[in-house]
């Protein structure tokens, strides 16, 4: 066979072999790809583009999309709505600083002495924190289902630490809450103020669901943070790049 000839059936064969080795990559892309997308298809939670749900497990794409939430009042209350949460949603109240545009208040959520309104996003993030941290912690550290959260108010129309001249609070516009303690059902009670300092289950459960609160809400705060806190965990979700967790 003459020269030419043999290298034009070497070329055909090297083309041909090329051709079949990226139809086969492709088809291992596609395969790879139609993987990624059923199994996202099944845990939305790491799907940043699926609705949220907060009914869901906290997932990868969790934390974004509640950040999304803190400026679109409608679509925070699409969430509740979706979720099967209920709330009532009250008059605007305020002005200035402390205007309260959004009064968002959870019917169900079992807050003592009260259950006073606070932000959509804080209102998600409560459920969220509740069902997904407290409840699963009181049954497993302390044996017993959750009856209430103890807080110490959100609204407050109050500059940070109290000065004349500092950033407004969070509590300004009831952005934040501060959570003092908790009672089961079978009558016990968990006080932050109590309990944080001691070597106990009930230590043990309340630094669970403070590490369960961050990545729910952009600022947690309890008594490690300082002596101002050692009696209380806040809890807002102030508009921030990155969330604090002390």
């Amino acid at each position: 066979m003459p020269r030419k000839r043999k290298l034009t059936k070497i070329n055909r064969r090297i083309g041909q072999f090329r051709r079949e080795r990226r139809f086969i990559l492709l088809a291992i892309l596609a395969a790879v790809l139609f993987a990624g997308w059923s199994w996202m298809k099944a845990h939305p939670e790491h799907d940043p583009a699926a609705p949220l749900d907060l009914r869901h497990p906290i997932g990868w794409a969790t934390a974004g999309k509640l950040a999304a939430l803190k400026d679109d009042v409608p679509q925070c209350r699409a969430v509740l709505e979706r979720s099967a949460i209920a709330f009532d949603t009250l008059a605007v109240t305020g002005e200035g600083a402390c205007a309260r545009p959004d009064r968002t208040l959870l019917s169900a959520f079992p807050l003592a002495p009260d259950t006073p309104a606070v932000t959509c996003p804080m209102a998600t993030g409560l459920e969220m924190w509740r069902v997904r941290s407290v409840e699963p912690a009181a049954v497993a550290i302390l044996g017993s289902e959750l009856a209430t959260v103890e807080h110490l108010g959100a609204f407050n129309c109050r500059r940070m630490r109290g000065g004349s001249s500092n950033a407004w609070s969070e509590h300004a516009t009831a952005n934040a809450i501060d959570i003092a303690g908790f009672t089961l059902a079978d009558g016990r009670s968990i006080s932050v103020l109590r309990d944080w300092p001691e070597d106990s289950d009930e230590a043990r459960f309340l630094r669970e669901v403070r590490d369960g609160a961050c990545g729910i809400f952009a600022t947690v705060l309890s008594p490690d943070y300082n002596a101002a806190h050692a009696d209380h965990f806040h809890f807002d979700q102030a508009s921030r790049w990155s969330g604090v967790c002390r």
